[in-house]
């Protein structure tokens, strides 16, 4: 489905970033993607992706101050990393430009808006408004601020996995460290 030369993963961030505007699955997306393709390094295109989603996230859910938070560091990275949003078939000029508005209107308070970003490659465009036809969006939609799934998305996950491995790696770092294990 990718365009070739583009990663799969990234392709699906531009569907759901521009057809169901599930900015925590873009975030979910290109989080996995940047744990398994990269070396983790945090000063990266990718995770000033991920900070653009979380941050339009926090913004569509009136959370200002997380929503500066991650907008102010999305900016530094999309910045710092203008080359590789070239690659990406963002225009980076452009890119930093609606971030910059996009933290405008954070630390005014202003209300959320969808936006769409400065993509250079029609293939890739087309590519991603075939996906979105195919799952069912559509290209460039407004978010749809009623859908509680949408807005409050982190609340409603099942978070039971995630629990019972952190829970399991604290048990793990207590046997480590000399804690107190259980004989029956």
């Amino acid at each position: 489905m990718a365009v070739v030369h583009y990663p799969d993963a990234y392709v699906q961030f531009l569907v759901h970033f521009h057809g169901d505007r599930d900015y925590f699955e873009c975030h979910e997306i290109l989080e996995e993607y940047w744990k398994e393709h990269t070396d983790r390094e945090k000063n990266s295109v990718w995770v000033g992706l991920i900070q653009l989603a979380v941050a339009l996230y926090h913004h569509r859910r009136r959370n200002n101050k997380g929503a500066a938070t991650m907008i102010r560091q999305s900016k530094q990275k999309i910045t710092s990393f203008s080359p590789e949003c070239e690659e990406l078939a963002l225009d980076s000029k452009d890119l930093i430009k609606l971030i910059s508005e996009i933290e405008g209107a954070i630390l005014t308070g202003s209300p959320y808006q969808s936006v769409v970003l400065p993509l250079t490659d029609s293939a890739l465009i087309k590519v991603c408004k075939n996906e979105c036809r195919r799952s069912g969006y559509t290209w460039g939609n407004d978010s749809n601020l009623s859908d509680p799934e949408l807005i409050d998305r982190h609340k409603l996950r099942d978070r039971s996995e995630v629990i019972s491995m952190r829970n399991q790696a604290l048990l793990n770092r207590s046997k480590l460290n000399g804690g107190p294990e259980r004989h029956e």
